[in-house]
């Protein structure tokens, strides 16, 4: 199975240190955020990984280079300015994801997940791991019942930002700038999407407090 880290993003919230630094590369005590990805997908044998890159991509690829320091090897999949949000981004790089399912992981999420975990998933479309929401997300996203991620079912849950793919799941999109939401709400409604629910350590860093937070609990392990 191969895996794509989605590191296009600006981080409008997070600046102004993302105006000199790219999202994936802020320090979360003594690495990078998406150095942190990169080894642990290692670690659960993955050793095909694509970074879509926009915002200061150029500093991404010579920061990480071919991967071979954690014996991965990175195809970067290059975006115009503004970049080409989540579906998008999939999308443009599904040539170097290959014909099986692939592991989809946001640039600006931490967690312990055992990623290993994902190359079990038989994914006939998309499967999502959910986390208990946030303080930041009371409401949640989404629910699920039965393996099945539903759009109204109680309990909700939040999307952690982990995700697997089967190239067929993009077969009717837009092409260009899209989110992914759309498409998975759709498939939702034809019962098209699995998940799960994630209950371990769990960080959105999408606002300075919230990176403060992940830095603190770094420090604290």
């Amino acid at each position: 199975m191969r895996a794509m880290i989605l590191a296009a993003g600006r981080g409008e919230r997070l600046r102004p240190l993302t105006d000199s630094t790219p999202k994936p590369l802020l320090d979360i005590g003594g690495r990078t955020l998406i150095e942190f990805h990169l080894e642990r997908l290692a670690n659960a044998g993955f050793r095909e990984v694509v970074i879509n890159l926009a915002h200061h991509g150029d500093l991404i690829q010579n920061t990480l280079g071919n991967g071979a320091t954690w014996g991965l090897n990175i195809h970067y999949s290059p975006e115009p300015t503004g970049a080409l949000d989540t579906g998008g981004g999939i999308g443009q790089a599904l040539p170097l994801l290959g014909e099986s399912p692939f592991a989809v992981l946001n640039g600006d999420i931490f967690s312990d997940y055992p990623l290993a975990r994902l190359r079990a998933i038989k994914c006939d479309h998309a499967h999502l791991v959910l986390v208990p929401n946030p303080a930041h997300n009371p409401n949640g996203d989404f629910g699920l019942q039965g393996g099945h991620i539903k759009l109204e079912e109680q309990p909700g849950y939040t999307f952690s930002g982990i995700s697997v793919y089967h190239p067929r799941f993009f077969d009717s999109a837009p092409g260009g700038r899209y989110s992914v939401v759309p498409l998975l709400r759709e498939a939702m409604a034809l019962h098209r999407v699995t998940g799960e629910v994630y209950k371990g350590v769990w960080h959105d860093i999408g606002t300075l407090e919230r990176l403060e937070a992940l830095r603190a609990h770094q420090q604290q392990n």
